[in-house]
C-alpha cells in the first residue's frame, strides 16, 4: 500500500501545482513523511515537514488529499507555529483551523471529514478568532500541530491512541524540497521534537519568503484569487506594533517648534528663536457597531491615555455606529485621565460619515482624528482637511488616511 499512498500524494500535489499554483508552490516546500499511527492519527506538521498516517490518506479521495496538503502548507506559510505567544495551545489550534479552512473552501476545495468551519469566521485571522473560541471547547482540529511542547496529538475516533513519547528519537528537518523519496527509511516511530524559539524565528522567516515567492508565481500565471491576494498583502506588509506607530503619529502632530515672534522692548532689539510647545486637539472615535468588543475599547483607551500625557493632547471622544451616540461628545483635558465612559451605547450598523461631519462642523478643526474600527462600513465621499489615522481590527481597507493594523 505504501507505493499507492505515495502515488496518491504525488498526484494530489501535482494537481495543486497545475490548478492552484500558489498552494502548490507552498506544498512543494514540505517534505512528506509517513508517520507511526500510534502518534499520528491523521496528518500533521511541525513547520518542517508534512507527516501522514498512510491509512488516513488511503481513506481520503484525491480532492480531499489536496485539501489536506494545502491545509498543512497554510499552517506553515501563515506562521501559526510562531504566532501563538501566550495563548492556550488547544484554543489556538482550533482558531488556526477555523481561519484556514474557509480560505480553502472558498477556493473550491473539498474539505476532509471533521474539518472545522464556521461561516461567521470567514475572512478573520486566527488572533481574531481565538477570543471567540470557548475555553473548554470540545472542538478539535482534524490534524496535529506538532510545533509546541504542549501541543496535543489530535485524534479522530477509532484511529489509535494519542500517546506521544516524552523523548523523541529524532528532530525534524527543515528541508526546502518536497517529495516522499527516501522517507520510508527514516525513523517514524516517534513524533518530531518541538521547535525551539530560534527554530521558530528561522522557520518564520523562511516561510515568509516562500509565501512571497509562491504568490509571485501564482500572479504570473494569473491564478491568484482576490481573497488570497488580500491575505498575502496583509501578511507581507510591514508589521510594526500599533502602539509604536500611534505614538509616533501623535508625537509628530504635537512636535515642539521655534517661534520668531518679536519679544517685548525690555528684552532688547535682538530676536532669538524660542522653543514653543503647543497643545494638540485630537478627536478619537470608537466604532460601537458591535464588531469591537468593550474589552478591546478599554485597552485602546488606556493606550491613548498613556500617550496623551506625553504630548499634551486634549481629547474629544465620540462613539458611533450608524449614528453618533447622543451621550457624547466627551472632552478630556491634558491633565485629566482619558477613560471609557460608562454610558457608551451602540450595536447598530456602521457609518463613518457622522463622526467626520461632526468634526468639520464643530467650529474647531482637529489636529488629528483617530478612528478605532474594523473598517467595514460607509465612508465619507471626500477626504477631510485634517489628518486621519484608522486603527483597524481585521483586514478592512480604507479609502484615505493612514491605516494602522491593530492585530
Amino acid at each position: 500500500m505504501s507505493d499507492e499512498i505515495e502515488t496518491k500524494l504525488s498526484a494530489a500535489r501535482t494537481r495543486l501545482i497545475l490548478d492552484k499554483p500558489f498552494l502548490g508552490a507552498l506544498v512543494l516546500r514540505m517534505p512528506m513523511k509517513p508517520a507511526d499511527p500510534k502518534w499520528c492519527a491523521t496528518i500533521g506538521t511541525d513547520a518542517r515537514a508534512f507527516y501522514y498516517n498512510p491509512g488516513y490518506i488511503d481513506s481520503l479521495s484525491l480532492e480531499q488529499t489536496q485539501f489536506a496538503l494545502a491545509h498543512e502548507a497554510l499552517h506553515c506559510a501563515l506562521s501559526h507555529f510562531a504566532r501563538r505567544d501566550h495563548r492556550n495551545a488547544a484554543r489556538w489550534d482550533v482558531a488556526c483551523d477555523l481561519a484556514i479552512n474557509p480560505i480553502l473552501i472558498r477556493e473550491g476545495m473539498t474539505p476532509v471529514p471533521g474539518a472545522l468551519f464556521n461561516v461567521g469566521f470567514e475572512g478573520m485571522m486566527a488572533e481574531e478568532i481565538y477570543p471567540l473560541v470557548k475555553e473548554n471547547t470540545e472542538e478539535q482540529p482534524h490534524d496535529q500541530h506538532l510545533y509546541g511542547k504542549d501541543s496535543k496529538s489530535t485524534q479522530q475516533p477509532d484511529r489509535g491512541n494519542d500517546s506521544q513519547p516524552d523523548q523523541p528519537d529524532h528532530p525534524g528537518e527543515d528541508s526546502a524540497g518536497g517529495g516522499t523519496g527516501g522517507d520510508e527509511q527514516a525513523d517514524n516511530s516517534a513524533a518530531p521534537e518541538a521547535l525551539s524559539e530560534a527554530e521558530k524565528e528561522q522557520l518564520s522567516i523562511q516561510w515568509r519568503q516562500r509565501l512571497a515567492g509562491a504568490a509571485q508565481q501564482a500572479m504570473q500565471a494569473g491564478k491568484l484569487g482576490a481573497a488570497l491576494r488580500r491575505l498575502v498583502d496583509h501578511l507581507l506588509q510591514p508589521q510594526l506594533p500599533w502602539r509604536m506607530l500611534l505614538a509616533r503619529y501623535m508625537s509628530a502632530s504635537s512636535r515642539d517648534d521655534y517661534s520668531y515672534m518679536r519679544p517685548s522692548r525690555r528684552e532688547g532689539e535682538a530676536i532669538f528663536p524660542s522653543l514653543r510647545s503647543s497643545q494638540i486637539d485630537v478627536v478619537v472615535v470608537l466604532d460601537t457597531s458591535g464588531s469591537i468588543r468593550k474589552q478591546e475599547m478599554q485597552e485602546f483607551v488606556s493606550e491613548i491615555d498613556a500617550i496623551k500625557g506625553q504630548v499634551r493632547a486634549r481629547i474629544t471622544l465620540l462613539a458611533c455606529d450608524a449614528q453618533l451616540s447622543p451621550a457624547g461628545p466627551w472632552v478630556f483635558e491634558p491633565w485629566e485621565a482619558f477613560e471609557l465612559p460608562s454610558d457608551i451605547r451602540g450595536g447598530g450598523g456602521t457609518r463613518f460619515t457622522p463622526a467626520f461631519e461632526w468634526a468639520q462642523q464643530s467650529g474647531s478643526i482637529p489636529d488629528l482624528l483617530i478612528y478605532f474600527t474594523d473598517a467595514e462600513g460607509e465612508f465619507p465621499g471626500l477626504e477631510p482637511r485634517f489628518p486621519v489615522i484608522w486603527l483597524v481590527k481585521g483586514r478592512g481597507t480604507v479609502p484615505w488616511g493612514q491605516r494602522i493594523q491593530l492585530n
